[in-house]
């Protein structure tokens, strides 16, 4: 799944890069977006079944500087789920060359905070890629994450 994004003046550090920070925005807007390809609302789903997926780690590999005007695609993928948890593989792009190279893990907390598996309305969309797919779309066998 790809998104495009345009590197906006407020984004920028005092040096005219994108701040480190703002990169982070850009994965998430990614994320969700992925999800949402799949007919998955967040805050809807948090409503109907008490589960949020929440970001727990991120890994950034900070490779070039975006400035002011760019245009950026951002890729997000599923590199592996598990029972409670989803790492995502993600880079931001100009053009060809590679600027951010993430790898990101989310898990399925309840109302309570705690843990819990990930509900039958998030498997198809975080199913991994290249996971061999049933006729309902779920993933039937994982791939190794990063």
């Amino acid at each position: 799944m790809t998104t495009e994004v345009a590197v906006r003046f407020n984004e920028l550090d005092p040096y005219g890069h994108v701040n480190h920070t703002v990169y982070l925005t850009y994965l998430e807007v990614a994320r969700v977006e992925l999800l949402a390809a799949h007919g998955v609302e967040l805050t809807e789903l948090a409503a109907r079944t008490g589960a949020q997926l929440v970001v727990v780690g991120v890994e950034v590999d900070y490779l070039g500087a975006a400035v002011a005007g760019d245009r950026l695609t951002v890729t997000c993928e599923v590199a592996e789920r598990r029972r409670a948890t989803v790492r995502f593989r993600q880079t931001v792009r100009r053009g060809d060359r590679v600027l951010v190279r993430a790898r990101v893990r989310a898990a399925v907390l309840g109302p309570d905070g705690r843990p819990r598996a990930i509900p039958d309305a998030l498997q198809a969309a975080l199913a991994p890629v290249g996971a061999a797919r049933g006729s309902d779309g779920v993933a039937t066998a994982a791939v190794a994450g990063p």
